[in-house]
């Protein structure tokens, strides 16, 4: 067996950061988690925090940019399983409401990134807006979707469900409450694109 090499080393610290963070951004917020206690229950030290992201606020970004790599691939799932282009469509709009509901997304993603940043990063929102644009244009070919420009649907609709999650994941709302309000609106909207 080999010695471990540096790069590993790095990685496997850089990887210990990040699930130290995460577990304690959800646990208790971002503005609440301590660097001190997270590093240490990793063995590693604020020194080494430093030496990976620069700060508290760095890896906060980096969180942030794993759960949206996450978010993205499941959101990918829910809509390859659709039997349907217009049902996968559907479904991955409503899959990124009800993700408001997660604890840890809705803490770190939709409170404290909003809290911190003001919105969701930006390479998020254009994976996102891609993603809908791309779906949207193969279901204006099939006719499935009223002709439009689908790279303006794409963005009002990006908004639309984005800012209905972060009124989702608000700390003074029933959640559960909120998402039944927010589908039914998604449902209209929906509807009113479609071509028949």
């Amino acid at each position: 067996m080999g010695h471990r090499t540096h790069v590993e080393m790095m990685e496997q610290t850089r990887a210990k950061l990040l699930a130290s963070a995460r577990r304690a951004f959800a646990e208790r917020g971002y503005a609440h988690a301590s660097m001190d206690e997270f590093t240490a229950a990793v063995g590693l030290t604020r020194g080494a925090l430093y030496h990976h992201f620069g700060g508290k606020e760095r890896l906060l970004l980096a969180v942030i940019e794993q759960i949206e790599a996450e978010v993205d691939g499941r959101l990918r799932t829910i809509a390859a399983a659709a039997p349907t282009a217009w049902e996968s469509f559907r479904r991955r709009c409503r899959a990124y409401l009800e993700l408001a509901l997660e604890p840890e997304i809705r803490r770190i993603i939709l409170q404290d990134a909003r809290a911190m940043f003001g919105d969701v990063p930006a390479a998020a929102q254009s994976k996102g807006i891609a993603a809908l644009q791309a779906a949207l244009e193969g279901l204006i070919a099939d006719g499935v979707v009223a002709p439009s420009h689908a790279g303006a649907l794409a963005r009002m609709l990006y908004g639309a469900v984005t800012e209905a999650s972060f009124w989702i994941a608000e700390p003074d709302g029933i959640p559960a409450q909120r998402l039944a309000l927010a589908l039914e609106g998604l449902e209209r909207i929906l509807a009113g694109l479609r071509a028949d």
